[in-house]
């Protein structure tokens, strides 16, 4: 099991989860594993930042408290964008990030449940979801006030485990479950358009018995406010959040190209990705 960084870095400014820097770390464990995966670990990053800073809760700072909440990355292959976040909050330290995927890391290229802070095993797609179902079920038999968050890609939504999850999760009307769509338009190997056109999301997740809402995935503000409107309905009915997203967002050569989801880093992209978000921080 992976030892936690100490709980003393969580005095620092680092707390605030800016997302440019959540991106630089992204940046700087994808070059020092020449790994993949940095696009759609982008397209997820304000989602993750308003998770943690806003909703997740995690009594003591403890990723397994048995009190928490629950995230539950479907789509694994985009855990560079948790790592950030559990970084920010100082369960993992530099070290982590510049040993990742190196020999005896302990950080993997897709979610670990071995790894505290991540709740499931995911990669092989479609699954991550129903076990988010089954932990919400859980959850509403032990009559606590957890919450359930589920991340899956829109690529991902083409593997039938998904709808049955979402058929379980209305029947059994799974209020304390959030189904969230990082709808970037692409997956591995081309748009989700042309490899199997998803149609329109909201009627479908809607005629499936979810409390439905489509959101700019990259508006802090309106994800945060979106998310606490859908908890608020109660009604009985489980929730999906669909964020429109772009893939390789804040870096602007990676950005809706989709090279990015298995092409790696090399010193040239490497010091232009980073320039270009120092860029980016400084026009705001």
């Amino acid at each position: 099991m992976m030892t936690l960084a100490p709980n003393h870095a969580l005095s620092r400014a680092s707390q605030r989860f800016e997302p440019a820097r959540m991106r630089r770390t992204v940046l700087e464990m994808a070059y020092a594993g020449s790994t993949v995966h940095i696009g759609c670990a982008f397209s997820i990053i304000e989602l993750l930042t308003v998770l943690y800073r806003n909703h997740l809760r995690y009594p003591g700072n403890d990723p397994r408290a048995e009190g928490r909440d629950y995230l539950v990355l479907s789509k694994g292959h985009g855990v560079m964008a948790q790592y950030a976040c559990m970084h920010e909050l100082g369960w993992l330290d530099e070290s982590h990030i510049q040993n990742y995927f190196k020999d005896s890391s302990e950080l993997k290229g897709l979610s670990d449940s071995r790894v505290a802070g991540l709740e499931v095993t995911s990669g092989s797609l479609g699954h991550g979801f129903s076990v988010g179902v089954g932990i919400a079920m859980g959850l509403r038999r032990q009559g606590t006030d957890q919450k359930v968050y589920a991340i899956v890609g829109d690529g991902e939504l083409n593997e039938g485990p998904i709808w049955e999850g979402a058929l379980v999760a209305a029947h059994h009307r799974m209020d304390n479950l959030m189904l969230i769509v990082d709808k970037n338009g692409f997956q591995a190997m081309g748009t989700t358009d042309d490899v199997l056109a998803l149609g329109d999301l909201t009627a479908k997740l809607s005629s499936f018995g979810f409390e439905t809402r489509e959101v700019d995935g990259h508006d802090e503000a309106v994800i945060d406010e979106t998310i606490r409107r859908l908890w608020a309905t109660g009604a009985g009915k489980p929730k999906a959040l669909i964020a429109h997203t772009i893939k390789g967002k804040g870096v602007p050569f990676m950005e809706s190209n989709n090279r990015w989801h298995y092409t790696r880093l090399n010193p040239e992209t490497f010091a232009e990705a980073i320039a270009a978000l120092e860029l980016t921080g400084a026009q705001k």
